[in-house]
Parts: structure tokens; C-alpha cells; sequence
């Protein structure tokens, strides 16, 4: 982990846009294409307000939520209309929006389409993750009803996942998937997360979901 702290947030949104930014133009130009992976919630709106201008070849990027809501796309609670809203526009309305959410009844019902989906863009390139203060991160729950199958080696990329902190069932990225991002950065904001992020390394991942990528992340932080 390498922990990067910000004298204020405006310039920690400025400077981590603008490395994601770069990297996903690397990967461009290696790869041909990129994925990127974000949360929802609203400490990474400023982030993606940032991106949504950045003059980068769109086109070429697939954008995946690291986890959703499963509710309508026009929900307020929908992650993916926060992504549309704040993200997908100017240039960036060019990139490709991978869903995580289908109209079928319950998560379950819909997991092998949207693992079929989603297979054909991972690993991912770069990827933006959160962290609650109960140390969960994407839907990773500490004592979620799937955390077992998710963290597991063999998990698929995409699980269901059911906790009361959750409110709704969620579908997210799978711990393997996200330990093969090849770039990872975790964003946080305030002294009680920093303290959270300095109890979880301490931690078991069972305890303390973001532990899975702690090891390879670069952390950013601002009061």
C-alpha cells in the first residue's frame, strides 16, 4: 500500500483524475483498448466530473461499476444513473457502460448474462474503489450473506450479495477480479476512514473487505 495525503480534497480529485486519466491512455496505446472500474456513492463525483472532460480516445474504453443496486437504473439509489449523470457525459459519453443490473427478479436470475458481458473486458485496466468505515469495499460486506463465495479464489466475477448494511441485494465484482486490476487506487475522505483503513491492515478480509487489495492499492486521502 502507498498512502498519498492531500493538503485538501479539490486538488486530491484533481491529481488522482489526472492519473487515471493517463493511465487509461497507456493501456490505449498498449493495449488498444481499456477498462476502467468505479463505485458509486458521491465522494468520487468530483473525480468523475473531472474525467468526464478529459480529451481521451472514449471510444476505447469500457466503464464497470466495481458493484450495484439492484434497482431500477432511474432509481436514486442506482449507481449506474450517478454514472451517467456525472461520468458518461462530454467525451467521455463515448466509452461503453458494461451494466451490472437486468431486469430479471433478483440477482441470481440475471448473474450469467452479466458475467457473460462483462467476461470480454477483464482484466481491468485501472480501478477506483471505496471504502465504508465498517472497512467494506465494492459490495464486500463484513458478514454478508455471499462474502464467503466472493472472496473465495475460485469465485466467479460477479457475485449476489445480501447485507443489512446493503438496504437492497447488490451484485459486485468478485475479490479475484478485483486483485487482477492491474492499476488500484482507493479513494477516501475524513480522519474516521483513515483510522478505519489503519485497523484493516491488521485485519482478515472476512473482517475487513478492502484487505483483498490493500497490499497492491494506492491510497488517497484527504480531511
Amino acid at each position: 500500500m502507498n498512502f498519498h495525503a492531500y493538503p485538501d480534497r479539490d486538488l486530491m480529485y484533481l491529481s488522482l483524475a489526472n492519473t487515471i486519466a493517463g493511465e487509461l491512455a497507456d493501456f490505449i496505446r498498449r493495449e488498444g483498448r481499456a477498462t476502467l472500474s468505479v463505485p458509486g456513492g458521491t465522494t468520487p463525483g468530483p473525480v468523475f466530473d473531472i474525467l468526464s472532460g478529459v480529451d481521451l480516445d472514449w471510444g476505447l474504453v469500457s466503464v464497470v461499476l466495481n458493484d450495484e443496486r439492484w434497482v431500477p437504473d432511474h432509481s436514486d439509489r442506482s449507481n449506474t444513473r450517478l454514472l451517467r449523470e456525472r461520468l458518461l457525459q462530454g467525451p467521455a459519453a463515448r466509452a461503453r457502460l458494461i451494466p451490472l443490473v437486468a431486469p430479471a427478479a433478483a440477482p441470481e436470475q440475471a448473474l450469467p448474462d452479466l458475467i457473460r458481458g462483462l467476461e470480454p473486458h477483464l482484466p481491468v485496466s485501472v480501478l477506483l474503489l471505496g471504502m465504508g468505515a465498517d472497512m467494506h469495499t465494492a459490495s464486500l460486506f463484513p458478514g454478508g450473506e455471499g462474502l464467503a463465495e466472493a472472496l473465495s479464489p475460485e469465485a466467479p466475477p460477479l457475485v449476489a450479495m445480501r447485507a443489512e448494511a446493503a438496504v437492497e441485494p447488490r451484485v459486485t465484482l468478485s475479490a479475484p477480479v478485483l486483485r487482477a486490476a492491474f492499476k488500484i487506487h482507493l479513494l477516501i475522505t475524513g480522519e474516521a476512514k483513515k483510522l478505519a483503513l489503519e485497523q484493516a491492515t491488521g485485519l482478515p478480509p472476512e473482517a475487513a473487505p478492502i484487505r483483498v487489495v490493500l497490499d497492491q492499492a494506492e491510497v488517497h486521502w484527504a480531511e
